[in-house]
């Protein structure tokens, strides 16, 4: 089976996996504004391992790895890759889950979260935890990659308490990885401070130095195309994963159009909630999407109670009311 990989023309700009925000729908808003030959590689949601082994939890499981078929045809169109990421705790249930994914038959590759400061999360030895069990690490990567001919990658950070980037990834360098996406910040950091791009770049040349083709991205406070270009100009990765940078301007992919009206924002926005309407229906819970809000309408006089007005709706009927006022409104952008 192909890997994408290192197939995928260099530098690689990739969506990272964010919990209830990289869903279906997500992704097929931000590719269809995006740039193609932009935005060349996507993930999914995090999927649990327990979830997928478990009969009675599967179903809602396994939401997270839905792919609309107006997402895939805009992915096959772009020769986009859609990678699935699950994390957990146990070989056996990561080896039965990577087979139940490649049955799927939607996914280009598996990655492993070994990086998930989530403090829930960690005290179940899960993601970031798997950093302080190197072992148990290396036992779930085997028991991936024995169980998928997809690509296998892992996500991972620079530490858990304090900074470990050489041991930690030497360690995953003599592990049967195609890609390592690594997060310059240690589990202990969370999303705090500036991500620590010379640790990235100390890693590349880690990867560098064992003669290994693994595939290595760098990950943390990215927010444009421009900084993407730096850090690979800077540090020597092969490409760069955007995370919550995407939230400041879900336009970044797009060269030519970098920063959108206040018509395009509002034209997004009531797309996003027509398709995750069309898409989850009752499935999902509504609130869930007014984390979005913020995102496209900012930076206009009185955004702010248009948004508290948003943020007080009970339905995608009554959110699509307030767009069609806004519209109405006629505000004149400074």
């Amino acid at each position: 089976m192909n890997n994408f990989w290192q197939s995928t023309q260099k530098p690689i700009i990739a969506l990272a996996p964010m919990e209830d925000v990289t869903d279906t729908v997500f992704r097929e808003v931000l590719l269809s504004i995006s740039e193609p030959g932009t935005l060349n590689v996507v993930f999914t949601e995090f999927t649990s391992t327990d979830g997928m082994c478990n009969d009675w939890g599967r179903t809602k499981v396994s939401r997270r790895l839905q792919v609309n078929d107006t997402e895939r045809a805009i992915l096959k169109a772009r020769n986009i890759p859609l990678v699935a990421q699950i994390w957990g705790s146990s070989p056996e249930k990561f080896a039965k889950t990577a087979a139940m994914i490649t049955e799927m038959q939607r996914f280009d590759g598996i990655d492993i979260n070994m990086g998930c400061p989530v403090e829930k999360v960690v005290k179940k030895q899960c993601c970031a935890a798997l950093i302080n069990n190197p072992a148990l690490a290396s036992e779930i990567i085997m028991a991936t990659v024995e169980s998928t001919p997809l690509p296998v990658s892992v996500k991972t950070r620079i530490g858990f308490n304090s900074i470990v980037t050489e041991s930690w990834i030497s360690h995953l360098l003599e592990s049967p990885l195609s890609a390592i996406i690594l997060h310059g910040r240690t589990q202990k950091m969370k999303s705090e401070g500036l991500a620590l791009w010379d640790e990235i770049g100390k890693a590349v040349r880690l990867r560098n130095e064992s003669g290994k083709d693994i595939v290595m991205l760098g990950n943390g406070d990215v927010d444009s195309l421009a900084l993407a270009h730096s850090h690979m100009q800077n540090h020597g990765v092969d490409g760069v994963m955007v995370g919550t940078g995407v939230f400041k301007n879900p336009w970044m992919f797009n060269h030519h159009n970098s920063e959108a009206d206040m018509l395009q924002r509002m034209d997004l926005l009531q797309k996003h909630i027509e398709l995750y309407e069309s898409t989850w229906g009752r499935q999902k819970d509504y609130a869930m999407l007014k984390r979005f809000y913020k995102i496209y309408l900012n930076s206009f006089p009185g955004a702010a109670e248009w948004r508290d007005k948003l943020m007080h709706s009970t339905d995608h009927a009554q959110a699509l009311a307030i767009i069609e006022e806004l519209r109405l409104a006629d505000i004149v952008m400074p």
